[in-house]
């Protein structure tokens, strides 16, 4: 348990998240709670995550003498203390002055996945330092946009991999940014930007290929070294030819609803994926998820990993490093309790407790 957890973690605490995010937007900049809290158009497909998770039913099982959980697992072969990661976001300076620095902190703190925006505001080496300061065995992957050369992320990506990365994630749902309507570019009038996307030579250079394929993944793998997972993905067959392309692991993802509005949600998109891609690679999904039940629905369903986007920002801006922690922690633990009441010893054995249609 994190020492003097702020009072908001608390899992027997009804409504803690909503509270935190209370909290964050009392002390974020106007611009950088717009940002963060942004869907794409009407905001359909975001506004829709949460009560997505929460419409999937659970079957549990009994009689199984499970007694109490061990949330550990791995991700890529690497060992994690819990399923719950944090996904990948930009601007975290704004957010807290040590940006990515505090994330990877408390991350690390937590035994968790930890997902670094190519975006980010500190050098991938300052990340990995500190990570490996918290726990020497600190996972985490960079999150990746191909540029239109892609020859032109081949540094970055080979400094995240000397940095101590894991993994790459390529994102595919965005061969460019989707309409916002908030914020507008001048409210961010007044704020330093200039440490924006510092592992890159040219951070104002254009960022997004629009025109991806399936050798991109070999491509990044022969390139610096690290096993490619394909984020952003939502549908059975690009599932199955990321994997026959050679992914590592597929990424249930609409972006936070930043994309395409009125995407499914990942909750819908989720089993399918799962049935596509089979043992053949890692499934991990993302967007909506609040609480332990909603970590647990995901399991049930298929997810190796679940990721969680907006949470751990609010955590940082209110409580930095120790925010994040706290707030991976008490994820993990209504993830813990929910395991034990489905009848789960361990985070895999949760695939299956999702009620079929026809119970």
């Amino acid at each position: 348990m994190t020492p003097s957890r702020p009072s908001w973690a608390d899992p027997r605490r009804r409504g803690w998240p909503a509270e935190l995010a209370a909290l964050a937007r009392e002390v974020l900049p106007a611009p950088m709670w717009a940002y963060l809290e942004a869907g794409a158009r009407e905001g359909v497909t975001r506004d829709e995550a949460v009560d997505a998770w929460r419409a999937v039913r659970l079957w549990p099982r009994v009689l199984h003498g499970t007694g109490e959980p061990d949330t550990r697992g791995e991700v890529l072969g690497a060992p994690v203390r819990t399923p719950v990661g944090v996904a990948p976001t930009s601007m975290q300076r704004v957010v807290h002055p040590d940006g990515e620095l505090a994330m990877a902190a408390g991350a690390a703190a937590a035994g968790a996945l930890h997902v670094v925006s190519s975006n980010a505001g500190h050098r991938f080496s300052e990340i990995g330092k500190a990570a490996r300061a918290v726990d020497p065995d600190a996972v985490w992957w960079l999150q990746a946009y191909l540029t239109p050369d892609r020859e032109a992320a081949a540094p970055v990506l080979r400094a995240a991999a000397a940095a101590g990365a894991r993994a790459v994630a390529l994102t595919v749902d965005t061969p460019f940014p989707g309409t916002k309507y908030e914020p507008a570019e001048e409210d961010w009038q007044g704020h330093d930007l200039s440490w924006h996307r510092a592992n890159f030579a040219d951070p104002r250079a254009a960022r997004h290929h629009r025109g991806l394929r399936g050798e991109d993944l070999a491509w990044i793998t022969e390139t610096c070294g690290l096993p490619t997972v394909v984020k952003g993905v939502v549908r059975a067959d690009d599932a199955r030819r990321c994997v026959e392309a050679g992914a590592a692991g597929v990424w249930v993802s609409t972006h936070g609803g930043r994309q395409l509005d009125r995407t499914v949600s990942t909750a819908t998109a989720l089993p399918a994926v799962v049935a596509a891609v089979g043992d053949e690679a890692e499934v991990y999904v993302d967007g909506g998820v609040r609480s332990g039940l909603d970590v647990l629905a995901a399991l049930a369903l298929g997810a190796r990993a679940v990721l969680v986007g907006r949470p751990p920002v609010h955590a940082l801006a209110v409580a930095g490093a120790t925010g994040v922690r706290a707030l991976l922690e008490t994820l993990t633990e209504e993830l813990a309790e929910a395991l034990e009441l489905a009848g789960c010893a361990r985070p895999e054995q949760a695939q299956g407790l999702g009620a079929p249609p026809d119970l």
